[in-house]
């Protein structure tokens, strides 16, 4: 096949960076086509169904006000509303909200298909079109040439992607899906600094399984918050709680025990992993003076049979997370339906970037979201946001916009 397709800008990723990447150019007026591996997984929560906290809040809530869609999904999906901190005072209180996965994801597609001048197409990116040292377009899997005036590059995890599950390792982009192989090799191509990042992700356990009598219960806020500027409570779905419990001695015991089948301390990954978001493996080791460690048992949806245990991502092996998982109260008979993993993958040095988020070596070419080096989902649209917003700025013959220190976070 050879099909050649022109717009104005081009996303590539359907994740958070992507999809608000894609929203805003298309509501600027610009054509602009979205490429992702698969239409199902647009908008999908790849890790904790969660959207705000410390540090994270703000960012949602300043996306809403440049129209960005995260704080109003949160709202449509939220299933439990909490204002963490909400003791102290109003510049270190950040809302946060529990999602139903599915009812984010299908938010985050409606307003997708809803938008005028935005084309969806379903293919995985090869290789970029250069003229020179500008990007004008890109050529997908399917040998199909799409030509642009910008490009937005949001490929998430899955440049290069390894997962790790202790000693075992293999290609993927995220759990299920395969990485952007050869699109990674090509850029390794380009005059970009190209290291390595690591994130992870905790097991997935079975609800039926947890003794929830032994557990903290842990509500949602009355009143109930809202997320976005145009949201109100009642558009919630129904609230429920999440639950709480921790580590104990046992628990750091099996895991020091068996550290060197951890893909981070065997040596099998060379990236680093982010400072806020450490692995279970990292806590114990590097907090030795704490006997405990809290684990937020947090449900995955309305009609979800599974509960995200945040607090325990691990890469290490399977039957040592079954270990240590039944040796934590609550869930001494919890049945894990998938294991923890590592991910690592391709970041660009973030140096390489102005500040509208467009590279410096290669015109016209705008990266998003965690191929800068950052992580979570909040980071991630709003760089897709500012990355989208001047692309199609840049489309228009308009200066590039970037929110000032006294302006935005």
């Amino acid at each position: 096949m050879n099909t050649l397709l022109t717009f104005d800008v081009i996303v590539i990723g359907g994740g958070h960076a992507g999809t608000e990447a894609a929203l805003i150019s298309s509501r600027m007026g610009c054509r602009t086509a979205l490429v992702t591996h698969k239409f199902e997984t647009l908008g999908q929560m790849s890790c904790n169904p969660a959207i705000g906290g410390i540090g994270k809040s703000h960012l949602v809530r300043e996306m809403d006000a440049l129209d960005g869609i995260m704080a109003r999904a949160a709202d449509l999906a939220g299933i439990q509303f909490r204002v963490l901190n909400a003791s102290k005072g109003p510049a270190v209180r950040a809302t946060r909200a529990q999602c139903d996965r599915e009812l984010y994801k299908k938010t985050i597609q409606h307003s997708l298909l809803h938008q005028k001048n935005l084309t969806i197409i379903e293919d995985a990116v090869d290789n970029l079109i250069l003229t020179s040292d500008q990007a004008v377009g890109i050529i997908t899997e399917k040998e199909i040439k799409i030509y642009a005036k910008a490009i937005v590059l949001a490929a998430g995890t899955f440049l290069g992607g390894e997962i790790h599950v202790g000693k075992d390792h293999y290609p993927g982009g995220r759990r299920g899906d395969k990485p952007a192989a050869t699109f990674a090799k090509n850029l390794r191509k380009l005059p970009f600094r190209v290291a390595r990042l690591k994130t992870g992700t905790p097991p997935r356990l079975n609800k039926h399984t947890i003794d929830f009598e032994k557990l903290q219960e842990q509500p949602g806020d009355v009143p109930c918050p809202v997320f976005s500027y145009l949201g109100s409570v009642a558009e919630h779905p129904k609230q429920i709680s999440c639950f709480i419990t921790k580590t104990n001695e046992k628990t750091h015991e099996i895991i020091l025990k068996n550290i060197h089948t951890s893909a981070m301390y065997s040596g099998n990954i060379t990236g680093v992993g982010p400072r806020y978001c450490p692995s279970i493996e990292d806590k114990v080791k590097r907090f030795a003076h704490r006997n405990s460690h809290q684990v937020f048992l947090e449900p995955e949806g309305l009609n979800s049979d599974l509960i995200y245990p945040n607090g325990i991502s691990t890469s290490l092996n399977a039957d040592v997370q079954e270990a240590f998982v039944h040796s934590i109260e609550g869930l001494e008979h919890a049945q894990i339906t998938a294991p923890g993993y590592a991910i690592e993958y391709d970041f660009f040095d973030p140096r390489d970037l102005h500040r509208s988020l467009e590279t410096k070596y290669i015109e016209n070419l705008f990266f998003a979201g965690q191929i800068n080096g950052t992580t979570g989902y909040e980071e991630a649209g709003a760089q897709g946001l500012i990355a989208g917003l001047n692309a199609a700025r840049k489309v228009q013959g308009l200066s590039t916009w970037t929110p000032e220190r006294d302006e935005a976070y």
